[in-house]
C-alpha cells in the first residue's frame, strides 16, 4: 500500500472514534455525529477497492513484462 494511502487510512480509522467522542470533553456525544462515522468507512472501503486495483493491474504489467522477456 502507498504512504499517501496509508496515511489517508488513518485518518479515516481515527476519524471512527471521535464520531462517538467528543474530542474536548471525552464523553459520549449524545447524537454521535454519523456522518463522519459513514464518511470514515466509506473512505476505508474506497481505498481498498483502489489499492486492491492498483495492485491488480500492477501484476498483469508484471506478467506482460515476462512473457514478452521470454520470447
Amino acid at each position: 500500500m502507498d504512504k499517501y494511502l496509508l496515511v489517508i487510512l488513518v485518518f479515516c480509522l481515527v476519524g471512527i472514534p471521535i464520531s462517538f467522542v467528543s474530542p474536548t470533553t471525552g464523553e459520549l456525544r449524545e447524537p454521535p455525529f454519523l456522518l463522519l462515522f459513514y464518511a470514515s468507512i466509506g473512505g476505508i472501503c474506497i481505498i481498498i477497492v483502489y489499492n486492491s486495483f492498483k495492485e491488480r493491474q500492477q501484476h498483469k504489467t508484471n506478467l506482460e513484462r515476462r512473457r514478452k522477456s521470454k520470447k
